[in-house]
């Protein structure tokens, strides 16, 4: 993404969208519509539009945000010290948004950890719509083995 792409996009967020993104903000738990989102799909960074987390990798932790036991694609980790524990922030590799926070206690059968997402950082490309919009590579991760 070049910064001329970056600023226009910049601009396209709302506050919440970029107070979470730029600022590394959070939004308040329970607040979002990815929580409980059932639709087959991927989501992406909402500024750069790169691939992060597949709808297959989504569970409820009941934290209160959009969880994953995977990203599709490589983050960013960095060590948190802004609160009263060390944490690990992730934020996406091209558009070096801040997403939120991966913690090791997601479920242990599926690699034991939890990617604590903000709903502001993303954009939801349903499966049906993934050709047009340029994400027809990934519709492998929706093929019945990776089911």
């Amino acid at each position: 993404m070049n910064p001329k792409e970056k600023e226009k996009r910049l601009k396209e967020l709302n506050e919440l969208q970029y107070r979470v993104t730029q600022e590394e903000g959070t939004e308040a738990p329970h607040s979002h519509a990815y929580n409980q989102f059932g639709e087959d799909g991927i989501y992406v960074d909402i500024v750069s539009g790169e691939p992060l987390f597949s709808s297959r990798d989504q569970y409820d932790a009941g934290c209160g945000w959009p969880s994953f036991t995977r990203p599709i694609t490589d983050l960013v980790e960095k060590d948190d010290h802004k609160l009263w524990q060390r944490r690990t922030e992730v934020r996406s590799k091209e558009g070096d948004s801040h997403l939120g926070h991966v913690f090791p206690d997601g479920p242990r059968d599926q690699g034991g950890l939890r990617y604590c997402i903000n709903g502001a950082a993303l954009d939801f490309v349903p499966k049906d719509q993934m050709k047009e919009r340029g994400y027809e590579a990934l519709l492998e991760l929706f093929s019945d083995e990776n089911a």
